[in-house]
């Protein structure tokens, strides 16, 4: 969801993970110019069709084939990463991750963020946007594809992911999201 967190939780876990590196969709965004505009002149950013998500799928496969050379930093692992570190962990962090075919089949874990419409709609008021939201845009575009995209997800049964509410504080997202990712660094040491 839109202002749920994504950018913010990924962050902290890369200063917390060893050997972490983050990708953002918000990189892969299309210049204003190639973004369609629906009849109500709302620009459609909230689309798939709004990315260069080739260039998206090139960039991960890049860093697969070559993290260490990808300018990650190698700091020291924490106490409980001990035993893992050659091991490399790009975080990827967007709004339509796991509604594009060609990226499913390369998750190991897969978190979405929740938010009520209303608490969305607040955090949105209060970022500024290049270009601005215009009038009507969170209810006539921005809440419709979320929910749209949410419910392909959903329908998806083979896909696992872990719903997280984004109501939580920051704390309590990085603590449950770390403990699990440290739970699949221990099953690889093992």
């Amino acid at each position: 969801v839109t202002n749920g967190g994504k950018t913010t939780l990924a962050e902290k876990l890369k200063n917390m993970l060893p050997n972490c590196d983050i990708i953002s969709q918000d990189d892969f965004f299309k210049p204003e110019s190639e973004v369609e505009t629906d009849e109500r002149g709302f620009k459609l950013y909230d689309v798939l069709d709004a990315l260069y998500m080739d260039e998206m799928v090139t960039s991960i496969h890049n860093w697969m084939k070559s993290p260490a050379s990808s300018g990650v930093m190698t700091e020291e692992p924490q106490k409980t990463c001990d035993n893992v570190k050659n091991v490399y962990i790009l975080i990827v962090e967007g709004f339509l991750l796991y509604n594009y075919e060609p990226l499913n089949k390369l998750w190991h874990r897969r978190y979405f963020l929740t938010l009520p419409y209303e608490e969305c709609k607040r955090r949105r008021s209060t970022r500024v946007y290049q270009p601005a939201d215009t009038p009507g845009y969170f209810d006539g575009h921005v809440w419709p594809m979320y929910l749209k995209y949410k419910n392909e997800l959903e329908e998806n049964a083979s896909m696992q992911v872990d719903y997280l509410d984004g109501t939580k504080t920051q704390e309590e997202l990085l603590s449950y999201v770390y403990s699990d990712i440290v739970k699949e660094l221990n099953k690889l040491r093992e």
